[in-house]
């Protein structure tokens, strides 16, 4: 028999500058934040407007969703380094620390921006008198959004990319050597971006959950969990990494304590109900 032999897919040489103004250059990848961050201020607001028409009392009063978005953001670009610096390449980072500051470099964890995050969304609830988790809820269903052009920008970049495979889809990344490799940030981009975004907008809209405090959070850490759980089986682990305990991933690692504490707050989620307006 005559051997098949199956076209390659080509990867999309696209420039990771969109534009250039003299030494000003902006990215791909900070677009997808930028645009991340936007969109969760105005997808907030309307999830937050929308609360008053099921009958409960909105998380936030309509003039709180801008200084929300300002702590959100210092809590994703800080937490988000200092992640990466901590869970990805501490020992380099130690003999080099003024480097922990070059973030046009690149090198961003979603783990450790997500306790930033949460650090950061304390201290706004805190001083605001504010109920933490049900805030915690309305951010919960924007953050997949972000994720998705995040990871739209991973592969952009040519970063990140995927184990070697054959399947027909595979490509050649320009810094992954010659083997055709999992297009792995576009899986990432679909399970813990626009999939997880979905199930969480129709659960939001269609059922009671957003009447139990807490619930949007859990559902959202055990869902991303879970996606970033099955989307490493085909992204290929950190060159200085590699592969951990009984062959998994930082990745991975990182991500079962926060299926666990999402799996807490559903458990705790059934004794709170939201409250009503009256």
């Amino acid at each position: 028999m005559i051997p098949i032999t199956l076209p390659v897919v080509a990867f999309p040489m696209i420039d990771p500058i969109l534009v250039e103004f003299g030494p000003l250059a902006i990215r791909w990848y900070s677009l997808a934040y930028v645009g991340g961050l936007l969109f969760a201020w105005w997808y907030i607001r309307r999830l937050n407007g929308s609360y008053v028409t099921f009958g409960l009392t909105p998380p936030l009063k309509p003039d709180e969703g801008d200084d929300l978005l300002f702590w959100a953001t210092l809590g994703v670009i800080l937490g988000g380094r200092l992640g990466y610096v901590l869970f990805y390449q501490a020992g380099y980072y130690w003999d080099h620390p003024l480097e922990v500051f070059a973030v046009w470099q690149g090198g961003m964890s979603f783990h450790g921006g997500l306790l930033g995050v949460a650090v950061a969304l304390t201290a706004f609830c805190r001083r605001r008198s504010m109920p933490l988790i049900a805030v915690a809820d309305l951010l919960a269903c924007a953050v997949p959004f972000g994720l998705m052009l995040g990871r739209a920008a991973n592969f952009i970049n040519g970063e990140l990319f995927g184990r070697p495979s054959d399947v027909p889809w595979a490509m050649v990344f320009p810094f992954g050597g010659p083997d055709l490799r999992h297009p792995s940030q576009l899986y990432e981009a679909a399970l813990e971006g626009a999939l997880l975004f979905v199930i969480m907008g129709m659960l939001f809209r269609l059922t009671n959950i957003r009447a139990y405090t807490g619930a949007l959070t859990g559902l959202f850490l055990v869902g991303y969990a879970c996606a970033r759980g099955v989307s490493e089986m085909f992204r290929q682990p950190d060159v200085h990494l590699g592969f951990l305990t009984g062959g998994t991933t930082m990745g991975q690692l990182l991500s079962i304590p926060m299926a666990a504490m999402g799996f807490y707050l559903l458990h705790r989620s059934r004794g709170q109900k939201a409250t009503a307006i009256r």
